[in-house]
């Protein structure tokens, strides 16, 4: 009997240890999300984690920052999504004051400097962030190429030659269905990956239709089942409707 309330006690030590562990983790779950980095040479303003919720941007939370740009969020997620660091800066100059990334749960370090803030963001701790920045590296390429031919057809000299702006138009629309295929064979090749959905309704959602089914087709389970994932379903089953009108 001894043996059976000496066993009884170990096993009441070992839970209560193990909430009081659990305690000091400071509320963390799998879907927690913390923000943390350092502005470089900030000494006043104030930063805002933000999103998208229903079309509309929403400040999640916000941190004043005085002689110190270190800064830190936390937040619960509904599924990995677009975030935003915006900062008020406080000198009247809206220009190069939001960084964007794809936030999931984790850890996610955000370093850079106040006077160039989205332009030299080093970002980590996010895989979804990776795949999106590996995803418009290569869009970049794309984009800086159909300004290269809007910039030659606004020359006057092109203005006065209609084989060359039919080239020219040509060659846009090329570069243009290029840039189609690729994101929409990214996300195909990607579709363990929750920016997957993000591209095929953001970037490319008014492909032909065949080609948005099989991304959706395509997600795994989870990516199906979250927020972009959602949003892409319901935007095929919407143009389905409207064309069958």
């Amino acid at each position: 009997m001894r043996f059976k309330k000496n066993n009884m006690k170990k096993i009441l030590m070992v839970a209560v240890l193990a909430i009081f562990i659990s305690s000091c983790g400071g509320g963390s779950t799998e879907n927690t999300m913390t923000v943390t980095g350092n502005v470089k040479g900030l000494k006043k303003g104030t930063l805002y984690l933000q999103h998208i919720a229903d079309t509309i941007l929403v400040t999640v939370d916000s941190l004043v920052v005085e002689g110190d740009g270190n800064f830190s969020f936390t937040t619960e997620l509904e599924s990995p999504e677009l975030f935003y660091l915006y900062l008020d800066k406080k000198d009247n100059n809206s220009i190069n004051d939001r960084i964007t990334f794809f936030g999931e749960p984790g850890i996610i370090t955000i370093n850079t400097n106040w006077n160039t803030f989205d332009l030299n963001a080093k970002i980590e701790g996010s895989k979804s962030n990776e795949k999106l920045k590996e995803y418009l590296e290569v869009m970049s390429k794309f984009n800086t190429k159909n300004l290269e031919y809007a910039r030659l057809s606004m020359d006057p000299k092109t203005q006065s030659d209609s084989v060359a702006l039919d080239s020219l138009q040509d060659l846009t629309d090329k570069n243009v269905k290029r840039g189609y295929l690729y994101a929409i064979n990214f996300a195909l090749n990607n579709a363990d990956s929750y920016v997957a959905p993000y591209i095929a309704v953001k970037e490319v959602s008014d492909a032909n239709l065949k080609y948005l089914d099989s991304i959706s087709n395509s997600l795994s389970a989870d990516v199906a089942n979250s927020k972009y994932g959602m949003e892409l379903k319901e935007h095929i089953e919407n143009r389905r409707k409207d064309s069958e009108q």
